[in-house]
């Protein structure tokens, strides 16, 4: 990066970082109010609930940076034009397109980080957030590991592979021990159903161990009401937000394996692979506003403006991922549409500056 680049992209980092920490103290202070709420619940305390804020802010970051990105662009682009610089650097014959370059070099370096964060050091925050609320408010004695969730009830432990979308439980299995610590049965049921406050276990087969020999019988179903405290769904169900991408690929295709529907975690998929995209296409949206309609205005009616654009952009992308869910579209279609939508608006601004 040359002299020019470095100068252009301190002013937008500058404006990017200043609105993305903004946005995040607002994220944290609303995000505490509601886990205050649970203060007082089993063991959750005041601390915890700092720390579970703390611990989710990186996904947060992750979410609402390319909106920090328009919003950053246009509050440092719109500093050097409050200053005149940028006509400055037209009449030294410095393009347009030159200064895009500066901002979207600078909004690339940036993106590395923040995908970096959102990728690999997100999930495993979020996680460890939801496993620290999980034992606090949770009676049951319980452990959240690789190879899935774990509970004690006595001398039973209870391991769960899978959390499926619709609150059901997959790859269950039941381990039962005699107060001398010698195996007494092991069941295994490929699915667990919440009925009427109960846990109803599907597709069983149950081995007891008596005098060294082994009895084995399938079973269809059978009622257990201690299997999971109906409270902690919220808690350890799968979300799309606590996966990386190549763990959502693994988990759309566990979920189409179990015949159980994939969209909502196949346009998740999606819409992480599509982040890179739209944060270039909010850095480039900024552009024409900058050097056209709001090259004279202030430095709050950037502000304000870039806010309604942002906000209009994240209700049109969830409105239409939810329809993209519910009617079935294609997911990269549903994940990518209303980014290149903007692009498409973008550019047609950018010829009119040009």
């Amino acid at each position: 990066m040359n002299l020019l680049d470095r100068y252009i992209g301190r002013a937008v980092a500058f404006g990017m970082l200043l609105t993305l920490s903004l946005v995040l103290v607002l994220i944290a202070f609303f995000s505490l109010v509601n886990e205050l709420e649970e203060v007082g619940k089993g063991a959750y305390t005041t601390a915890m609930a700092f720390s579970y804020v703390g611990l989710i802010l990186p996904r947060f970051a992750y979410e609402v940076f390319p909106v920090a990105t328009l919003l950053g662009s246009l509050i440092g682009l719109g500093s050097l034009a409050s200053s005149s610089e940028l006509v400055a650097m037209r009449a030294a014959g410095v393009s347009v397109s030159r200064i895009v370059g500066s901002v979207l070099k600078t909004g690339l370096v940036l993106l590395v980080v923040v995908v970096a964060v959102g990728e690999m050091l997100a999930p495993l925050s979020e996680q460890r957030a939801q496993r620290m609320k999980m034992e606090a408010l949770s009676s049951q004695v319980a452990l959240q590991t690789r190879y899935g969730f774990w509970s004690r009830d006595g001398d039973t432990y209870i391991n769960i592979r899978a959390f499926l979308p619709d609150s059901s439980l997959a790859d269950v299995y039941i381990y039962e021990y005699d107060p001398d610590h010698s195996m007494r049965r092991i069941t295994h049921a490929r699915r667990a159903v919440l009925i009427d406050g109960e846990w109803e276990l599907q597709d069983l087969a149950q081995s007891d161990f008596w005098e060294q020999k082994i009895f084995s019988q399938k079973l269809a179903g059978l009622r257990w009401p201690g299997l999971l405290e109906p409270e902690l769904l919220d808690v350890v169900t799968v979300q799309p937000h606590m996966l990386p991408a190549w763990d959502l690929w693994a988990y759309v295709a566990f979920l189409k394996q179990n015949g159980l529907s994939a969209a909502q975690y196949e346009v998740a998929f999606w819409s992480k692979l599509v982040v890179p995209l739209v944060t270039l296409v909010m850095l480039f949206l900024s552009i024409p506003f900058v050097f056209g309609p709001l090259r004279s205005v202030g430095i709050g009616q950037r502000v304000f403006t870039g806010a309604v654009v942002g906000t209009l952009f994240f209700m049109f992308n969830r409105v239409f991922t939810y329809l993209g869910v519910v009617y079935e579209f294609n997911a990269l279609f549903t994940a990518a549409f209303p980014t290149l939508l903007f692009l498409l608006v973008a550019l047609l601004f950018f010829r009119r500056v040009t």
